[in-house]
């Protein structure tokens, strides 16, 4: 694309020579905790509205050092597309620059619809989301990237890294020490050999209700659409409900949680037995929700305080598993220790 142009200017030109429509205007969207970009393009033609998603070089901290970036959206988009699975349209786009022209699907998430829900609403939009999970894990292998990334002992061991440099001052009110530090370390390390040995499935990898989109005026049982694909990667069967049912933005009834739970249990692929279910479930929590909770404080430490508001709902996902778990090993019982010290609102960053 030319340079010296405006990334707003490049879109123009770019739908306007794809679709042979005119812009009448592109507006860049609110950003969430990444340095991808989205722009919503208005046009004279069909399709009136779409969004065009530019991807960015991945902040070097948001991986294990030795790890690939993210790939980029498509092919799995399409192969996902193809095995059933609900995605945004997608109306071209220029790989070079990282483009991809995607259908707009409005702005009302997963988030958005559950607040304003009644319970019963609350749980029916739930468990359209979850009866997605059991599809996705049953997906053939592909040659793709999502099928050659996994949830590994170097993913844990950062994120341990993550909760013992943001986390744990928090919870101490003070830098952690070697030993409280190598604590995290190690319990994160035990969390990691039992992932090891489940069965490892499709994830979505970032299924909360913030990447989840209703399509306007779609009935019930049609409406949702998947988003923020890219990260994919194989992980116990677990993991995805973990995100979803433990998100930090909303927060479920513990009871909701277990219902959900036990209904798409037996529905999964390898249909884990309850307890083990119920043990992966709660260890995943203790690295998701830490690795959470340790980007919220540092997004807050950056300048970004956005997410402090979710911190509490966090705090209680973690010391809800940390309690459920300590009798699991010493290892556990000690990290339990120190989650249940975090304050639910921490000191100004």
């Amino acid at each position: 694309m030319a340079e010296g142009l405006s990334e707003a200017e490049r879109i123009r030109r770019l739908v306007e020579s794809l679709l042979d429509v005119s812009v009448t205007g592109v507006r860049l969207l609110e950003g969430a905790l990444s340095t991808r970009r989205f722009y919503r393009v208005r046009t004279s033609g069909e399709p009136d509205s779409l969004v065009a998603r530019v991807d960015a070089p991945e902040h070097a901290d948001r991986r294990p050092t030795d790890a690939a970036p993210e790939p980029p959206l498509e092919p799995l988009r399409r192969y996902l597309a193809r095995q059933g699975l609900p995605v945004p349209r997608r109306y071209g786009g220029d790989p070079c620059a990282g483009i991809d022209l995607l259908e707009d699907l409005g702005s009302r998430s997963l988030e958005d619809a559950a607040k304003a829900a009644t319970p019963e609403g609350r749980r029916l939009l739930y468990a359209e989301v979850v009866d997605l999970v059991p599809p996705l894990q049953r997906l053939p292998d592909a040659d793709l990237p999502a099928f050659q990334r996994r949830l590994d002992a170097d993913l844990f061991a950062f994120k341990a890294r993550l909760f013992a440099s943001h986390s744990l001052p928090a919870a101490l009110g003070r830098e952690a020490s070697g030993a409280e530090t190598a604590a995290v370390g190690d319990a994160f390390a035990w969390i990691a050999a039992q992932a090891a040995a489940a069965p490892a499935r499709l994830a979505h990898r970032d299924l909360q209700s913030r990447n989840v989109l209703l399509r306007p005026d779609a009935p019930p049982g049609d409406r949702m659409v998947l988003i923020d694909l890219q990260g994919a990667f194989l992980a116990p069967p677990e993991y995805d409900l973990v995100c979803l049912l433990r998100d930090s933005y909303v927060e479920l009834p513990w009871s909701e949680v277990e219902a959900h739970c036990a209904r798409v249990r037996p529905e999964l692929p390898d249909a884990p037995d309850a307890e083990t279910f119920a043990r992966r479930f709660d260890l995943l929590t203790l690295t998701r929700k830490g690795k959470d909770h340790a980007r919220f404080l540092q997004a807050a430490r950056g300048g970004d305080p956005r997410y402090l508001h979710h911190l509490p709902a966090t705090v209680r996902a973690l010391q809800g598993a940390a309690a459920r778990c300590a009798g699991l090993d010493p290892r556990l019982g000690r990290l339990a220790e120190l989650v249940a010290r975090l304050p639910e609102i921490p000191c100004a960053p």
